[in-house]
This record gives structure tokens, sequence and C-alpha cells, in this order.
């Protein structure tokens, strides 16, 4: 499957490196030697050297990664972050978040570089054009104080939904309702 290359975005390859360069930044990637690139009339098409199981799986790997590359300096990626508890909040300052979840300490995170993070009410907005960094920043985030499923606590992702589980009382009361008879 071709990749389309929309407007204002450049591709170029030299020494099985490929870099991408558009409006949101540049991104480059080292290929391995069983995969070959051509670009042609505004399309990237990857080409494998053999039809072994191990390159076929590079092959769809590579395609998918040019892709990302290609989408991510054109459009960009974002992840959503959402922060659930009496008192949890972000800010930002300069470049910095800092959260303050519940820790005696409030937690500060320093983004990379092309990695930008904003606070939207009690939501925590990481976006880039490489969708990797983007996907770890925001997992970094989270993993300082993931979901707890008692009371839903903590930092999730916008889509991810919490089953929340009965406490100790629940349960105690429903395995005396049950011994009594």
């Amino acid at each position: 499957m071709p990749i389309d290359v929309p407007k204002g975005v450049e591709v170029k390859m030299n020494d099985g490196q490929i870099t991408v360069k558009g409006p949101k930044g540049t991104l480059s990637r080292k290929l391995v030697a069983q995969i070959k690139v051509e670009i042609k009339d505004n399309r990237i098409v990857v080409l494998r050297s053999s039809e072994e199981n191990k390159v076929k799986a590079m092959h769809g790997l590579y395609r998918t990664l040019i892709n990302n590359m290609v989408e991510g300096v054109s459009k960009g990626f974002e992840k959503r972050l959402v922060l659930s508890g009496v008192g949890y909040r972000g800010q930002i300052q300069g470049k910095k978040l800092i959260l303050q979840i519940g820790y005696s300490k409030p937690s500060e995170f320093d983004p990379p570089e092309g990695i930008t993070i904003k606070v939207e009410g009690s939501q925590v907005v990481v976006s880039g054009a490489d969708k990797e960094m983007v996907g770890q920043v925001a997992a970094n985030i989270r993993a300082e104080k993931p979901v707890e499923p008692y009371k839903a606590k903590g930092i999730r992702y916008d889509y991810e939904q919490v089953r929340k589980k009965a406490g100790k009382a629940a349960k105690a009361a429903a395995g005396a309702g049950g011994a009594a008879k």
C-alpha cells in the first residue's frame, strides 16, 4: 500500500535513513537492510527484499512507522489524560508539568524536545509529531498515579473506562447475609 505524501511535506532518503520534514517538525528513522523505500509522484512505496516471514513482518512495521512519520509532521498526534480525584490538578510552569495528585509533594514532569503539554481543566493534553514519544510521555505521566478500582482516583486516558470494585464493607454485608440464612 503506497503512502500519500501531503502538500508541505518533504521526504528524503540517504544512506538507509528516511527523513520526513513538515510543518510540525522533522522526523528521521534508520531502515533495516531488507527494506527498501521508493519515492515517486508524492507517494512512498515500501518494498521488501524476500518473502521470509520475518522480512514480511518488518515490511508491515516499517510501512506503518513511515506512515506515522508522515502523519505526525503534517497533523501531529495527541493523547489526553484525565485527573480524577478530590484536589487532583495539573498546571504548567514554563515547560514543566506540575501535578498535585495526593502525594505530600507535587510531581514534576519535564517534557522531552518535540513534545508539548497543556492543561485544560482536569485534562492533561500531550501532543507532538512523534507518535511513539507522545505515547511514552503519556504513559510515564499515567504511571505516576494509575487509577485505583475502589474510588476511581488517579490518572487515566480519556477513553479508558475504570470498572469499580465493591469495597470490604459491601463484600462483608453480602457474605454475612448469605451465611445467616
